[in-house]
């Protein structure tokens, strides 16, 4: 499945778009405008005569709307979501939103079991969670929220490793090089003679997920001699503090951390390219540019604390996303799927085969539509 997005995350967004394509009107019960990114200052007055600046006004306050909100999943979307809860909780006092990190496996097993309301995601829901849910009666609505791309890093001592290929780091993690693949000169032979130590997201990740199934060519298949967590601010200090470390991690944690680790270029047949807004938005840096999701109980959307929650993430996701460092997608994207949500689409969108190469240009044509 996973093969199939490597060429760029947008196809996920580009097939919303087009399912998307003649959908009704947005629910008109509650409308919700972006936040002010910033709010202007008025100008001390100079004489008399000076205006007086008026005044930005005031975002809408929702002081009647209350209930308990459950979230739980990745540790990747975890950055963009706990922005949503910190500013949805000013215009909602009364909203409790619990938000957790699990892994993305770890959150589709509560969502899955009825426990949560909404799951972070670095990946797709796979075909035996699906089945879970639907063993449980729980319905979900799919809402892609970001690109990202896995980032591979390194110490800030590590001068070598600048740019690593497809295949070296296949047989960094491939299952056969435990034990057998253990230092640097063995994947090249000008580099060090001396163990590397890898560190990574836990099996319940779907960033470990997504990273097997583009590297390795298998997903879950994965040497086991490394160091896993499922908070990747673990992993950069681990990185941080290893001469030797390597790990990868989402697009956001690297970049929060640019000035104490490297990150490694990667070249899969087309020289080496790394991680960047513009690189992972054109999908030049492959394979691993990836979609984010949140996906929602279809019966929750029903609860007034639920639905405003996602319409206020929907209508701010673009600022929600660039402010956590991930890649936002184009705002009409974010337009057509809050319709998805008012129609309750359910499902995944990998129900069905998924077309490989559909470009940004493309993307904005069927936007369009």
């Amino acid at each position: 499945m996973f093969s199939r997005l490597h060429r760029s995350g947008m196809v996920v967004i580009a097939l919303f778009l087009s399912a998307c394509a003649g959908a009704a009107s947005p629910n008109p019960e509650i409308s919700l405008s972006p936040l002010p990114t910033s709010v202007p200052t008025a100008t001390p007055q100079v004489a008399a005569a000076q205006p007086t600046a008026t005044p930005a006004p005031e975002p809408t306050t929702l002081p009647n709307l209350s209930g308990d909100i459950v979230i739980d999943g990745s540790s990747t979307v975890y950055p963009i979501t706990e922005l949503a809860m910190q500013q949805f909780a000013a215009l909602a006092p009364n909203v409790n939103i619990q938000l957790g990190v699990s892994g993305t496996g770890g959150g589709f097993k509560k969502f899955c079991a009825g426990i949560t309301d909404i799951s972070d995601a670095s990946r797709p829901i796979k075909p035996d969670e699906k089945e879970i849910c639907r063993a449980n009666a729980i319905e979900f609505v799919e809402i892609p929220i970001a690109f990202d791309g896995i980032s591979v890093i390194v110490n800030r001592e590590n001068t070598w490793a600048q740019c690593m290929t497809v295949d070296e780091l296949k047989q960094m993690w491939t299952p056969e090089s435990e034990g057998v693949i253990t230092t640097w000169r063995q994947l090249r032979s000008d580099w060090p003679d001396q163990p590397f130590k890898l560190y990574a997201p836990g099996i319940d990740s779907g960033t470990h997920d997504y990273f097997t199934a583009a590297i390795v060519g298998k997903e879950d298949a994965s040497r086991t001699d490394y160091i896993g967590s499922e908070d990747d601010y673990v992993l950069m200090q681990r990185v941080i503090e290893e001469r030797d470390g390597l790990a990868y991690v989402g697009f956001a944690y690297y970049q929060e951390y640019t000035d104490k680790v490297n990150v490694v270029a990667v070249d899969a047949g087309q020289g080496c390219v790394v991680p960047s807004t513009e690189t992972i938005t054109d999908g030049t840096y492959t394979p691993l540019s990836r979609p984010l999701f949140i996906y929602v109980r279809a019966d929750r959307l029903d609860r007034p604390d639920v639905r405003t929650f996602v319409e206020f993430y929907l209508a701010n996701a673009g600022q929600l996303v660039r402010d956590a460092r991930y890649i936002s997608l184009p705002q009409r994207a974010y337009e057509l799927v809050q319709q998805r949500v008012d129609r309750r689409v359910t499902g995944s969108i990998f129900d069905k085969p998924v077309p490989v190469g559909v470009s940004i240009e493309k993307l904005l044509v069927l936007e369009g539509q």
